[in-house]
């Protein structure tokens, strides 16, 4: 009889699916068989219900494995997962990523396995350092540099479910993105919970611009390197010279920006008004004329009226943002945000459908400007690949997967581009 291999299913972030991509390689080295592991997400209420619903779903369709229930929401809220009938083992995310764990649940393990294995993330002081080679498509690799948050934002739970900032040192992120690129990657994404606070728990305290510059000066066949979501307050002097000089490094920045009223960043804890957001982007801009942002926002935090709503609507223009990221808010428990005055729920509701169109005015823009305009495509598929902008483009003859193709756009349907 064949064994049978887990069944991952992941719920969530990039990272979180970095993680999955590690946790497959140490259970298969562990041995076990015919499981169903959930990764799951803590981002929101629904992003916990949903857990809940996949859980239900996927022990229905496999009424005899064994369900093994990780993540975020299981580290934030064992109980909950625990009390499911459901769920046969609740792990933290740090063990998750520690091969005693699941060796532990392997066929040559002789012993009782806890069935709730979450300890104080916290306590945990160093990245894991399970590092992967190749998670993502065949063309574009990503790579956790970071993980965890030290900054305590009142609406946020992550820190609760990924622990205090730790940092992969730059030689060990310069060793595995070499290693990528002699595999045939011609892009890397740099991952992590709080990217920028990357190097303030390391030796001599490097700034991300520091590894950024490092990476493209020693890997100099690295096509393409692009960073995930950032906190604009925090880049520093190396990374805005790298967006100013570096072509290497894609022109496409997703802002964790969250809101657009001083006195609603005040609530939220953030450590930048208005004008930091504006001054950001506008001097990006002037650094690098093609760059494009991409923006989380929130809508209905708590006590938000008209006005302060209108001030989020607003920066869409003000920054320039063309990809948005847009939460309606829901409370947290355990938060500080979960306490204040709640807006009404339709409210929420439709401010955020209102971000949203101001949000694809902005990709309509975008997408009409690259019109006749040549690009470098990295393809995703045979028929899809991205530009340096992270626009979709489709072509109508197979390309090299993987491959960076120069083309001109000549049209585009709906949210993309065409060949």
């Amino acid at each position: 009889m064949t064994a049978k291999p887990p069944v991952f299913t992941t719920l969530g972030c990039r990272l979180n699916a970095y993680e999955t991509e590690a946790m497959k390689d140490l259970a298969q080295k562990a041995g076990i068989e015919g499981a169903v592991v959930v990764n799951t997400c803590a981002v929101t209420s629904e992003a916990v219900r949903k857990a809940r619903q996949e859980i239900r779903k996927l022990r229905r369709e496999n009424p005899d494995a064994k369900l093994i229930v990780t993540g975020c929401a299981a580290q934030t809220e064992p109980e909950t997962f625990a009390n499911m009938d459901e769920v046969d083992v609740v792990i933290g995310n740090s063990e998750k990523m520690q091969p005693e764990t699941w060796a532990a649940m392997g066929p040559d393990f002789i012993g009782q396995t806890e069935r709730v294995q979450v300890d104080d993330i916290m306590s945990v002081t160093e990245t894991a350092g399970h590092l992967i080679d190749g998670f993502g498509t065949r063309s574009r690799a990503y790579v956790q540099v970071q993980n965890g948050c030290d900054h305590r934002c009142t609406f946020c739970i992550i820190p609760y479910g990924r622990g205090n900032s730790r940092s992969v040192p730059a030689g060990v992120v310069v060793e595995q993105i070499k290693r990528l690129v002699d595999k045939g990657f011609n892009e890397v994404v740099l991952t992590g919970v709080d990217l920028t606070s990357w190097g303030a728990d390391l030796p001599a305290e490097p700034k991300l611009g520091d590894l950024v510059m490092r990476i493209l000066k020693l890997v100099p066949d690295l096509r393409r390197l692009r960073i995930s979501s950032i906190d604009s307050i925090e880049v520093d002097e190396n990374l805005m010279q790298a967006i100013a000089t570096e072509p290497r490094l894609m022109p496409h920045l997703h802002l964790s920006l969250q809101h657009g009223d001083d006195l609603i960043l005040k609530r939220m804890k953030r450590r930048h008004l208005r004008d930091d957001s504006i001054r950001f982007a506008e001097e990006a801009i002037k650094l690098r004329p093609d760059m494009t942002f991409g923006a989380d926002i929130i809508a209905g935090f708590p006590t938000e009226t008209d006005a302060h709503f209108e001030n989020s609507l607003k920066l869409v223009e003000e920054c320039q943002l063309t990809w948005l990221h847009v939460f309606p808010y829901s409370p947290r428990p355990g938060t500080p945000a979960a306490r204040m005055p709640a807006v009404d729920g339709r409210l929420i509701k439709a401010r955020a459908a209102a971000l949203r169109s101001a949000g694809q005015r902005r990709v309509d823009l975008h997408l009409q400007q690259q019109l006749g305009r040549r690009h470098s495509v990295l393809m995703e598929n045979p028929l899809m690949g991205r530009t340096e902008q992270f626009a979709e483009v489709h072509f109508t003859a197979p390309q090299t997967e993987g491959a960076i193709v120069e083309t001109v756009v000549s049209g585009r349907d709906g949210n993309h581009l065409l060949t």
